[in-house]
């Protein structure tokens, strides 16, 4: 008994071992995603779709009942030239084999409405976010380096109030250094405030560029209409193969089945090329001309995001010089220790720190302008 109970001891913690050796390894989080605006409507038309699809990929059961004459015929007057009437009943199974096409052409129709549905929310995301667009790193960038700095600031406004108390400052020194600590703090107040107000808006992935948006937006319009002309095209055909159980009532019958496999075919579709054709163009450029559509706001809005590049260049230019001369006045000043050149220094420190964080803010803003805009044009 000790040994059969030693022995299933022995089995249960080799197979605990076992599972733990075989048990995969926890997963890793995963990394934020930005918000699908478009998965409601793929779901919408991805159902509306595959129930479209549903019955032209599946076949057909039919029952009929009714009457027909095919008695035999009788002679003499009043007989019945096509003979008695005899009850029918029929019964079987029906498959149209375009509805193959037709099936398979509706789910890729949904896909591609799908497809553009995801480039148009993006884009109308870009166009609600307007000249902001690209602002969120450049305002994330200038909040990095007031956060660095502040305490910093407090340190010094807060040494030179112990100063003026023992008389080694005066008030106008404190009240300069004091209002520039106002606007460092006033700055970050407006930062935060900024990055709120873009928070609450619909969000662009970095990355992603509006000319790239838009081509994706035409090519997604341009499938959906290539799929509703298929379907067009393919109302003119009928491949369809029909059996099952034919019965007449009281007239004797071999075999009561039947079978039968009609082709038909439309003239129509003779001049439905070139009117698919025009339709399929005219829909192209409709959506180029539309004055209210995505085309002509996107188009607005990269002119003025252009705009704004090449005037946040050029300040950028003009800060990084102030801030690369004060930088050098701060290192001649640090060599002196007389009180007066101290009190400059700090002054220095507080002004250098806001050039600072206004160059972090138009680095990164010209850069993620960069990469929504693109290449610029020649």
């Amino acid at each position: 008994m000790r040994m059969s109970l030693t022995c299933a001891a022995l089995l249960a913690l080799s197979a605990r071992t076992a599972l733990a050796q075989v048990s995969p390894p926890p997963e890793a989080p995963a990394a934020p995603q930005v918000e699908d605006r478009a998965g409601g409507y793929c779901d919408f038309v991805r159902g509306v779709g595959d129930a479209e699809a549903a019955l032209e990929l599946a076949p057909e059961l039919f029952v009929g009942f009714g009457a027909v004459n095919a008695g035999e015929a009788e002679g003499g007057a009043g007989a019945a030239p096509l003979g008695e009437p005899k009850l029918r009943v029929t019964a079987g199974v029906g498959y149209d084999f375009v509805g193959l096409y037709r099936g398979r052409t509706l789910r890729k129709r949904a896909e591609a409405e799908c497809r553009r549905q995801r480039a148009l929310s993006m884009l109308e995301a870009a166009t609600r976010q307007g000249s902001g667009l690209g602002e969120e790193a450049a305002l994330e960038a200038r909040a990095r380096v007031l956060q660095d700095a502040l305490p910093r600031a407090e340190e010094l406004v807060n040494g030179l109030r112990n100063d003026l108390r023992e008389g080694r400052t005066t008030l106008e020194e404190l009240n300069a250094v004091q209002v520039r600590l106002d606007n460092l703090r006033a700055l970050a107040t407006s930062t935060a405030l900024a990055r709120e107000r873009l928070a609450a808006r619909p969000r662009v992935p970095e990355g992603q560029r509006l000319d790239m948006l838009l081509e994706e937006l035409r090519v997604a319009d341009d499938q959906v209409e290539d799929a509703a002309g298929g379907l067009r095209r393919a109302q003119a055909w009928e491949l369809s193969l029909r059996g099952g159980y034919d019965e007449l009532v009281d007239v004797d019958q071999d075999v009561p089945l039947f079978g039968q496999l009609t082709l038909s075919y439309n003239l129509g579709h003779l001049w439905q090329g070139s009117a698919n054709a025009r339709a399929r163009e005219g829909r192209q450029r409709a959506l180029r001309e539309d004055v209210t559509g995505a085309s002509q706001r996107v188009s607005e809005l990269v002119a003025e995001l252009r705009a704004l590049q090449r005037s946040e260049e050029g300040r950028l230019r003009e800060v990084s010089t102030l801030v690369t001369d004060l930088e050098g006045q701060l290192r001649e000043v640090e060599a002196l220790q007389t009180r007066e050149v101290r009190r400059f220094r700090d002054y220095l420190l507080l002004e250098l720190t806001r050039l600072r964080a206004e160059q972090a803010y138009l680095s990164a803003h010209v850069q993620s302008l960069g990469t929504f805009l693109g290449a610029k044009a020649p």
